[in-house]
């Protein structure tokens, strides 16, 4: 009988490779399923290790002695809203007096006690009514009041019930049919097909002020980019849906944000909309962003975060090495939270950042130099290492700037209305529909950015559009409305 031939080298190494790579697929779907979310890395010290050190460390008995340490440590504080008798003086006050029971007539009033709560008034339709009496003049003509522009002409919404129905879907994330059941309780049934009806009458009005909202975001010179899913019914697709994407840009200096739906993830969405732009582009990893590294008028700028991302899930393949950088990147976002903190100008934050965080990078990109090389490609540790290789350079930039910020996050935050609103209308009705969500996302994710109430916002914007000179659009815009409107709001 001939022996079985051994492996090669060669073979034994790939089946390592592969065995190690499964394995790092098994912690992986492990961490998604019953890991926690929280990117905040803590270090964590092995407390039995330790003590068993100090058990070897001496074979004389242990003398217990009590010490008192004191130390300093900064605490963050937070104050406490107080609520009785606090509440914001903007809220109306209904006075309800209340007099002894006992006769006061001939008693000197000395002073009152005040007791407030709040309370709700439920909300409620009316009907409003244009009346417009007709005259005729001794000549025999008709003289009678031009009826003012409604947001849909001829139609039976008025602008504040049709900002209320886009605040619910796209702020509360209340289906249309979860409304029309609400309205019904009100009083009046009306249909979810009317209520979708209504949205994209209001949603035409809207797309001038979505246009200038465009033009105005990419004429800065430093955006925010990424994307993210949404499910789109297709007719060609009958019984399933279409995987479009809502790509999303976002202005850290004008703090306004635009959605754009494409109906895929290609490179095409982006080349078009950032044709003429110039600046800086701070983008994840994705491929289809490297388009413009070709073009001299767009500097990438990379995301510290999601470099993170990756050594925090290395941490039960490679403890030592992935918590080494992750303490670096720690320091790193330390200098960006005392920046914060002190709200420093973008001058002083890139004197700060030259001082406390550039020789953290310096070292970050001495030790990636000497370490990439003594991993596995495909271990987790690997991968960790190979990503934020790539990109280190891409990273470091934004020391360079003041104005820059040290990861993606800001964008991130911006999708996530579009997470929630998933959960709970699951799907856009059609490619069209998912650009009307697009353009409502654009204005009241900006709303939120700017501090705005985006029922009021919404409200005051939709009466105004239909005579608003395509000229003075951008005064409707959240970050220039802002200035000349005030709609404070209760926190509690």
């Amino acid at each position: 009988m001939s022996a079985t031939p051994l492996l090669s080298t060669v073979q034994q190494q790939a089946l390592l490779e592969e065995n190690e790579q499964l394995r790092e697929e098994i912690k992986e779907l492990k961490r998604l399923i019953f890991g926690s979310k929280r990117e905040r890395f803590v270090p964590q010290v092995n407390t039995a290790q330790l003590s068993l050190e100090l058990i070897s460390s001496s074979s004389e008995p242990a003398v217990v002695v009590k010490q008192t340490i004191s130390y300093e440590r900064a605490v963050k504080q937070i104050a406490k809203k107080a609520i009785r008798g606090g509440f914001p003086t903007h809220l109306p006050r209904i006075d309800v007096i209340l007099q002894p029971k006992e006769d006061v007539s001939g008693m000197r009033k000395i002073g009152e006690e005040i007791t407030e709560e709040l309370d709700l008034k439920p909300a409620s339709l009316f009907v409003r009514r244009y009346i417009r009496p007709r005259y005729v003049s001794k000549e025999e003509t008709f003289h009678i009041a031009v009826l003012p522009a409604r947001p849909i002409e001829k139609g039976m919404p008025g602008a504040g019930l049709l900002s209320q129905i886009i605040a619910d879907k796209f702020v509360s994330h209340l289906p249309f049919y979860r409304q029309a059941q609400r309205y019904e309780q009100l009083g009046m049934k009306i249909p979810a097909s009317s209520l979708d009806g209504w949205f994209e009458g209001a949603c035409a009005l809207l797309e001038p002020l979505y246009q200038a909202l465009r033009l105005h975001i990419l004429a800065s010179t430093y955006l925010q980019a990424d994307e993210t899913p949404i499910a789109v019914l297709d007719k060609q697709k009958k019984g399933d849906t279409h995987q479009g994407y809502h790509w999303v840009y976002y202005s850290p200096e004008e703090r306004l944000v635009l959605f754009e739906y494409q109906p895929g993830r290609g490179k095409d969405g982006p080349a078009k909309l950032l044709k003429n732009y110039k600046g800086y582009l701070q983008t994840d990893g994705y491929v289809a962003y490297d388009q413009f590294e070709t073009r001299e008028d767009i500097v990438l700028v990379g995301c510290m975060a999601h470099a993170r991302r990756y050594f925090e899930h290395a941490l039960d393949n490679d403890k030592a090495r992935a918590e080494k950088v992750l303490l670096w990147i720690q320091q790193l976002y330390a200098v960006e939270r005392e920046a914060r903190e002190k709200n420093l100008s973008t001058a002083d934050r890139y004197l700060l950042r030259q001082q406390k965080a550039r020789p953290v990078m310096d070292l970050l990109g001495e030790w990636l130099v000497a370490e990439h090389s003594k991993v596995l490609p495909k271990s987790a540790i690997g991968k960790a290492i190979y990503y934020l290789v790539a990109r280190y350079n891409k990273i470091y930039l934004y020391l360079e700037d003041g104005r820059l910020e040290i990861d993606n996050n800001p964008v991130e935050n911006a999708i996530r209305p579009v997470a929630l609103g998933r959960k709970n209308y699951l799907f856009a009705g059609s490619h069209a529909g998912a650009q009307r969500a697009a353009i409502v996302y654009s204005l009241l994710g900006s709303c939120k950015l700017q501090g705005i109430n985006a029922h009021d916002y919404l409200q005051d914007v939709l009466q105004r559009l239909p005579n608003q000179p395509i000229n003075q659009l951008k005064e409707l815009l959240p970050s220039f409305w802002k200035k000349i409107n005030s709609s404070p709001q209760l926190q509690i």
